[in-house]
């Protein structure tokens, strides 16, 4: 791991936490483009042919205007909150999104989308864009960008933006139960180590400089899975946690690996043990329930499950720290961020 990148990712959260000033954008990214599943999608999935959408409330409800955009929150969604945090923009939109404009693309986009996984199972069964074929995109993306903008814009955005990639949850939480006929859970977590690897491999070779991989997550705690797996407590579902720590500890070590190979950095980033210390503590971080989500009776209700007609919806989505029995709220996602800040600090001494 080299903790540069992690000072090159975090510095001016930093700054803005500290000093409360505006960002410099001197000491920021220009761009940031994000791949992955539902934690960072921010509509990428409302014009595709799937059942995996958000674009209706209550979701949306305390983003800008009330406007349910197909984010998988009741407000914004991590891309846009630390893209907010490099003083990039306040949201950044889907690359699929009908009302993107050439400028639009200099801040960056976000390919990710919900449903979607490392394993390419993941998204066929879903009916999803698999990472695959967000890589796709983002080459047509750089394609775009040098239309309007030149070849040295480009080469200034793989060299300068940061990339994120987030997945893996569906993939372990779903996908292995028709993956378990062939896997076992260790070795389906490798498995899935190796095909983030790959991607990674993927994405550096299209020219991308700067990149960070976030961990799975405690994906057994999730309400859903509590309800399903939890017996009549609905303590978290362990054998899955589990899965997602062997996973991680796998593309830890690969990450390692490939940051000596590879041209530029390539950064894990831990997200589990913050996650799980807030579901675990709620009320040190201004929670009152953690293992039900803000939406319905927040056992099982998730994506249409969830909608204007749910009855028992709460009426303040920031006492929970899910807001349906799967995504985290946006309170939960800012301290997430806030955590991370937290943590990674102490490399900026180094």
């Amino acid at each position: 791991m080299d903790p540069r990148f992690i000072c090159f990712l975090l510095l001016s959260f930093i700054v803005q936490a500290t000093t409360g000033s505006a960002p410099t954008r001197n000491i920021t990214v220009p761009a940031l483009i994000v791949f992955g599943d539902s934690i960072m999608d921010t509509g990428n999935n409302n014009d595709i042919p799937t059942l995996l959408k958000a674009n209706f409330p209550p979701y949306g409800r305390d983003f800008p205007g009330a406007i349910p955009t197909g984010r998988f929150s009741d407000g914004r969604v991590p891309s846009d909150i630390i893209a907010e945090k490099l003083g990039i923009a306040k949201t950044l939109p889907p690359y699929l999104g009908s009302n993107l404009k050439p400028d639009d693309l200099l801040k960056g986009v976000i390919f990710a989308s919900g449903g979607s996984g490392y394993d390419p199972l993941t998204s066929t069964v879903l009916s999803v864009v698999s990472m695959s074929d967000q890589l796709k995109y983002f080459q047509e993306y750089l394609s775009k960008i040098k239309q309007h903008f030149g070849e040295e814009k480009v080469k200034f955005i793989l060299e300068k933006g940061l990339f994120l990639v987030v997945s893996s949850s569906n993939d372990l939480a779903e996908t292995y139960l028709v993956r378990s006929v062939e896997y076992s859970r260790n070795s389906y977590a490798e498995y899935l180590a190796q095909l983030a690897s790959d991607f990674i491999k993927e994405l550096s070779g299209l020219g991308a400089k700067n990149i960070g991989v976030f961990s799975g997550v405690p994906v057994g705690c999730v309400p859903a899975q509590r309800t399903l797996f939890g017996g009549f407590t609905r303590l978290c579902f362990e054998d899955l946690n589990k899965m997602a720590l062997h996973f991680n500890s796998k593309l830890s070590s690969s990450l390692d690996a490939l940051t000596k190979a590879l041209p530029g950095r390539v950064v894990y980033i831990d997200v589990y043990e913050t996650l799980l210390d807030i579901i675990k503590n709620p009320t040190k971080y201004g929670f009152e329930v953690a293992d039900k989500g803000c939406c319905g009776t927040g056992l099982i209700e998730l994506v249409e499950l969830c909608n204007k007609f749910t009855p028992f919806t709460c009426s303040d989505p920031s006492t929970y720290v899910f807001f349906d029995a799967y995504h985290p709220s946006e309170k939960a996602y800012q301290i997430i961020t806030d955590k991370l800040i937290d943590k990674y600090h102490k490399y900026l001494n180094n």
